[in-house]
């Protein structure tokens, strides 16, 4: 007989509580495998007497079920604060750091201060305005993780949609910017757009095929 998967609980967030350390935020991003769009992050306080049900690791659900409960997350959660990291800032920074920044403009994008912190995975950004600690695979354990994992994907789902209006041939309302193959081939076919990674693999070889077809051929008569 198949073992069920647990759902993601409160009780950290209980023993933080029972410690005098409240509120608690958790922080998850979204987006950091994508050639194209911004990283997105999500700290959101959640009220201990009106957690809402069903919430999981935004992976694990339907897009419909995440817009579901992106709704009553924002209903019934104490704060949430966004972050985001721009296609210019991953290139300059690097993934890993900017992904780090969207956490930080998330956390500092609550309207109430946090006094600790509980994050998705092995690391944690520097310069936070409140401890924290990490959580592996935090988003499938903790609720306000999990919590945190829908609204950040949510949020840049419905910005990768936005970006499909302004740059249809790539098809971003698909495959939210990650690396299906109809992206790659429209990568192939028409080069980057201004919102894709110049920084990871694919996309700076879609931008010297387009270089190179573009380059004359000054030896050829």
């Amino acid at each position: 007989m198949g073992q069920t998967m647990a759902s993601p609980h409160f009780r950290h967030e209980r023993s933080l509580l029972a410690a005098g350390i409240w509120p608690v935020a958790g922080v998850d991003e979204a987006g950091r495998g994508p050639l194209a769009g911004p990283v997105s992050a999500a700290a959101v306080i959640l009220d201990p007497k009106k957690l809402p049900r069903g919430v999981d690791d935004s992976k694990k659900l339907s897009g419909a079920a995440r817009a579901e409960l992106f709704e009553l997350i924002c209903a019934r959660a104490l704060a949430i604060g966004v972050g985001l990291a721009s296609v210019e800032e991953i290139d300059r920074l690097n993934i890993r750091n900017a992904t780090f920044l969207a956490m930080r403009r998330a956390l500092a994008a609550l309207a109430i201060t946090p006094a600790h912190a509980l994050i998705d995975g092995n690391a944690s950004p520097g310069d936070l305005v409140c401890p924290a600690q990490t959580i592996v695979k935090g988003d499938a354990i903790s609720l306000s993780i999990s919590a945190a994992s829908i609204v950040a994907k949510v949020t840049r789902d419905r910005l990768m949609e936005r970006l499909h209006e302004a740059h249809p041939l790539y098809g971003f309302k698909d495959h939210m910017g990650y690396g299906a193959p109809a992206h790659l081939a429209a990568l192939k076919t028409h080069g980057p757009c201004p919102f894709h990674r110049m920084s990871f693999a694919p996309v700076r070889a879609a931008q010297a095929s387009e270089a190179q077809r573009e380059t004359p051929n000054l030896f050829q008569k």
